[in-house]
């Protein structure tokens, strides 16, 4: 290998150390594309919050199914609205379940995780068999079972995204708030006089942070797919607002006819969602130093240089 890759691998090394875990989640592909993508989206998002180049909901028959053009740089449907109008808006839905799914998860979990590894026995035993029991349903599952009796809503896909989600991480993480629990850090506070909950604050948390936040990243990503996918069957978004499973819905029965107006509304959502879950492989492995360390060890095996024998 050339000096010269060897000093942009050294000055890599050295840029990561200096912004730490975010360094290292900028040297690495998967999370770079990953920190692209959803800042893309979330700015997409802002935008759109103030500006659309037309407004998304405005019917003009006489532009209906135009080709892509200056006007129209992803075309219109067949009621005339601009597609690109309807992306831009739709993002703001799409960021909406995320940070609002987001949010139930992280409350969630974090109360199971701290109720299933810091109190007694018999509490850490029945939050244990709560959680087998929810995890066992899916979060489409869930989602369409609570619309059945209270609507298809927005906020029927956070609370259930958030609901199944935290139930997920609470799973994740409660082993390893356990672990932690018995380090000698926490058995060092709890010498100094540290009640249970500032013991969680200052050094539980501050341990499963990595996990939950890999955890957290995978969940958004399924609020994600999940809103595109009750929306499309008509268990999510209303009609009247902007979202990206409606509007692959409403296209997709002119697929024959108008192939290219599909395909904006899945690339939205499949680059999001792919956006989301490299996001979490690249945070996993920048804030796990034992992959940082097995990752390293590869490295220096591939750069080793052999010294010559005369």
């Amino acid at each position: 290998m050339s000096r010269a890759v060897l000093r942009r691998q050294r000055r890599a090394r050295l840029r990561a150390r200096r912004w730490g875990w975010l360094g290292r989640l900028w040297a690495l592909g998967t999370g770079r594309f990953g920190l692209l993508v959803v800042a893309a989206v979330t700015l997409t998002a802002l935008v759109a919050a103030v500006w659309t180049p037309f407004d998304p909901q405005q019917v003009d028959l006489a532009a209906r199914w135009s080709a892509p053009g200056l006007d129209h740089p992803l075309g219109t449907d067949g009621s005339g609205r601009d597609i690109l109008s309807l992306l831009m808006a739709g993002a703001r839905t799409t960021i909406f379940v995320a940070v609002g799914a987001g949010l139930i998860a992280t409350a969630l979990g974090l109360v199971l995780a701290a109720l299933g590894a810091l109190t007694t026995r018999v509490v850490r035993e029945s939050v244990a068999v709560l959680i087998d029991i929810l995890i066992a349903f899916p979060v489409l599952l869930i989602a369409m079972m609570i619309s059945a009796v209270w609507g298809g809503s927005l906020a029927v896909v956070i609370w259930s995204v958030g609901i199944g989600f935290g139930v997920n991480i609470a799973r994740v993480t409660r082993p390893e708030l356990r672990r932690v629990l018995h380090s000698d850090v926490v058995l060092a506070g709890k010498a100094a006089g540290l009640t249970p909950v500032q013991n969680l604050a200052r050094h539980l948390l501050p341990h499963v942070a990595p996990v939950f936040i890999v955890q957290l990243s995978w969940g958004m990503a399924v609020a994600v797919l999940a809103e595109a996918g009750l929306s499309y069957l008509g268990f999510g978004a209303p009609v009247t607002d902007p979202s990206w499973g409606l509007l692959l819905a409403e296209l997709q029965q002119y697929l024959t006819v108008y192939p290219l107006s599909v395909l904006w509304p899945g690339l939205a959502i499949t680059g999001t969602v792919l956006g989301l879950n490299l996001l979490g492989d690249g945070l996993r492995e920048a804030t796990d130093p034992t992959l940082r360390t097995a990752r390293g060890a590869a490295r220096a095996a591939r750069t080793h240089m052999p010294e010559v024998v005369a």
